[in-house]
C-alpha cells in the first residue's frame, strides 16, 4: 500500500503523525495512505509561499502565462493518467472523469490570458499636468480548499488564477481522492512554476483550521458542503481574510407542459444520475407544471433509470460508478428510507444493488420520488446521491415560488419552448446560474461560477473575471510633473479639477 505525500516547496515530503485511509469505491479496499498534516507541516508550506512571493510578483505576467501554456498542454497529454486516478479514488467513469479534466484545463486556458486580464486602466490629464492609473496587485499567500466531487477540476478553478495574478498558493484538496490532484501540481512544476509558489498539503479540519488562523493567508477559497462553507467564512472574515466559500445546492429543473419532453428526460437522466449525483450542479428536484406532465415525464424516466449501465468506474462504457465511501452510500439510502416515510412514493429504488465481481463496492442505482412535498426532508437538504425528486404544481409562478423559498441557490433550469416563460424564468428566479433547455448551467472559464443565498458566502464567485478580483487588489495611482517654470501657491481647500 503506497503512501501519498505532500508537495511543499517542490518537494515531496511526509507528516510523520496521523493518516487516512483512501479507498478504491469500485472494490470496497483501501488502496493508499495519506498523511494529516500537522500545523507544523501547514507552517513549512506558507513559510516556503512567503519565500516564493517577492520573486514570483515580480515576474512579468507574460511570462507567468507561458508557465500556463505548458501547464495546459502536459494536462492534455496526461489526460488518460489522470482520469484513471480519478476514477480509481472517486468511483465516476473514466468519461466523465475525462469531462471534468477537460472543464478544468478551460481555466487554465483563461489563466494564460494573464497579459490582459491583469491590464490596468489609464487616464491622462485627469486634471493639469496629472495622470491616473489603476493596478492589479496580487495579495501574497493565498489557499484552497476543494472537495471529493470534482479532484481535478475544482482546483484548477483556483490555483491557476491565483498564481498567474502574482500569488503562492497553498491547496489542502480532499484526503478521500487525492492522487489526481498531486499529479497535476507536479505536471505544474513541470512546466516551470517557481518552487513555494504552488504547495500541496493533505488534511482534515485541523489543517482548514490552521490555514484559517495563519496571518501570513490572505484568502481562502472553498468549495463543500453549506455548514463548513459558513464556518469558514465566518471564522476567515473575522480574522481579516478575503473568503469565496461556496456550498450546497437543491438544483431545481422545470418542465413546462410545452417542453420537449425526449429531450428533458435525457438531459434530467444525465444531470440526476451522472456521477452519481455526487455533483454541486445536479438536477435533484424536477418541478412539473400540471399532472399531465408529471405522469408522462415519470412514464418515460423508470425505464431509463431501470436500465443505466453501472459498474467499476473503471469499465469503459458506464452511466455510473459507485459513491465515493460507504459512508455516503449509507447516507444516501437513509434520505431514500426517511422519504417512504414521510410519504413520497418510491418510484424506483436503487437500493441493494450488488455489482457481479465488484460486492464490496459502494454501489447505489438510480432512486425516483414522486409526489414529493416541501416540508419534506428529501427536498428540503442535499441528498448528493442518485435520487431524484419529482414535485407537482400547477404554474411556473407556483415553480418560481417553491424554487425561490428554498434555502440554497446553487443552479437551476427551465425545459419550455416558450421564450416568454423562459425570459420570466431567468429575470425572477433567485438563483445564481441559470438554464434554459440546459440542464448543468455550469459557466465557461471566461464568466464565473456561484450561486445566491446559502449557496455562497462572500462577493465574488470563482474562476472567471470575478476570480481575477478576488485574487487581485485594486491600486489606484495619481501623479504630477509640474511644469519647471511653474510655482504654486499652497491649496487649502479640497482640490478639485
Amino acid at each position: 500500500m503506497s503512501l501519498i505525500q505532500h508537495l511543499i516547496n517542490g518537494e515531496l515530503v511526509n507528516d510523520s503523525g496521523r493518516s487516512a485511509d483512501v479507498y478504491n469505491p469500485s472494490t470496497g479496499q483501501v488502496i493508499h495512505q495519506v498523511p494529516l498534516a500537522s500545523r507544523e507541516t501547514i507552517q513549512q508550506a506558507i513559510d516556503s509561499a512567503k519565500a516564493a512571493f517577492p520573486a514570483w510578483r515580480n515576474t512579468p505576467p507574460a511570462k507567468r502565462a507561458q508557465v500556463m501554456f505548458r501547464f495546459k498542454q502536459l494536462l492534455e497529454q496526461n489526460e488518460a493518467r489522470i482520469s484513471q486516478l480519478i476514477s480509481e479514488e472517486h468511483g465516476k467513469t473514466l468519461e466523465d472523469a475525462a469531462g471534468e479534466l477537460k472543464r478544468g484545463i478551460e481555466n487554465v486556458e483563461y489563466a494564460c490570458s494573464a497579459p490582459e486580464i491583469l491590464k490596468g486602466e489609464y487616464s491622462r490629464n485627469v486634471g493639469p499636468n496629472i495622470d491616473a492609473w489603476s493596478d492589479f496587485q496580487p495579495l501574497g499567500v493565498v489557499a484552497g480548499i476543494t472537495p471529493f466531487n470534482f479532484p481535478a477540476m475544482v482546483p484548477l478553478w483556483m490555483y491557476p488564477l491565483a498564481i498567474v495574478c502574482g500569488n503562492c498558493f497553498i491547496l489542502k484538496p480532499s484526503e478521500r481522492d487525492p492522487s489526481s490532484t498531486l499529479l497535476i501540481a507536479q505536471l505544474l512544476q513541470e512546466a516551470g512554476l517557481p518552487k513555494g509558489v504552488l504547495s500541496v498539503v493533505h488534511g482534515d479540519k485541523g489543517a482548514v483550521d490552521a490555514l484559517i488562523e495563519a496571518p501570513e493567508v490572505k484568502a481562502l477559497s472553498f468549495v463543500g458542503s453549506t455548514p463548513i462553507a459558513e464556518y469558514i467564512y465566518s471564522e476567515a472574515t473575522k480574522r481579516g481574510k478575503r473568503v469565496q466559500a461556496l456550498g450546497g445546492a437543491k438544483n431545481h429543473a422545470v418542465l413546462m407542459p410545452d417542453a420537449d419532453l425526449d429531450n428533458a428526460v435525457s438531459a434530467l437522466m444525465g444531470a440526476a444520475y451522472g456521477s452519481c449525483g455526487e455533483r454541486c450542479m445536479a438536477i435533484s428536484v424536477a418541478v412539473c407544471v400540471g399532472d399531465q406532465v408529471a405522469d408522462a415525464l415519470i412514464a418515460k424516466l423508470v425505464p431509463q433509470i431501470k436500465a443505466l449501465k453501472i459498474g467499476a468506474g473503471t469499465t469503459c462504457g458506464l452511466d455510473m460508478g459507485p459513491l465515493v465511501t460507504g459512508q455516503a452510500r449509507d447516507k444516501v439510502s437513509g434520505y431514500i428510507e426517511d422519504g417512504v416515510a414521510s410519504g413520497a412514493e418510491l418510484v424506483v429504488d436503487g437500493r441493494g444493488l450488488s455489482i457481479t465481481g465488484n460486492e464490496d463496492g459502494f454501489f447505489l442505482g438510480g432512486s425516483l420520488f414522486d409526489r414529493v412535498t416541501p416540508e419534506m426532508r428529501i427536498y428540503k437538504e442535499e441528498i448528493f446521491g442518485p435520487v431524484l425528486c419529482v414535485v407537482r404544481v400547477s404554474s411556473l409562478e407556483a415553480a418560481m415560488q417553491l424554487i425561490n423559498d428554498h434555502e440554497y441557490g446553487n443552479g437551476t433550469c427551465i425545459f419550455t419552448r416558450d421564450g416568454e416563460a423562459a425570459r420570466l424564468f431567468c429575470d425572477e428566479i433567485e438563483v445564481g446560474m441559470v438554464g434554459v433547455n440546459v440542464p448543468l448551467p455550469v459557466p465557461v472559464a471566461y464568466h464565473s461560477f456561484g450561486g445566491w443565498k446559502r449557496s455562497l458566502f462572500g462577493d465574488l464567485h470563482a474562476y472567471g473575471p470575478d476570480g481575477v478580483r478576488f485574487y487581485t487588489r485594486r491600486k489606484a495611482i495619481t501623479q504630477r510633473w509640474p511644469q519647471r517654470a511653474s510655482h504654486e501657491a499652497s491649496q487649502f481647500a479640497f482640490p478639485s479639477l
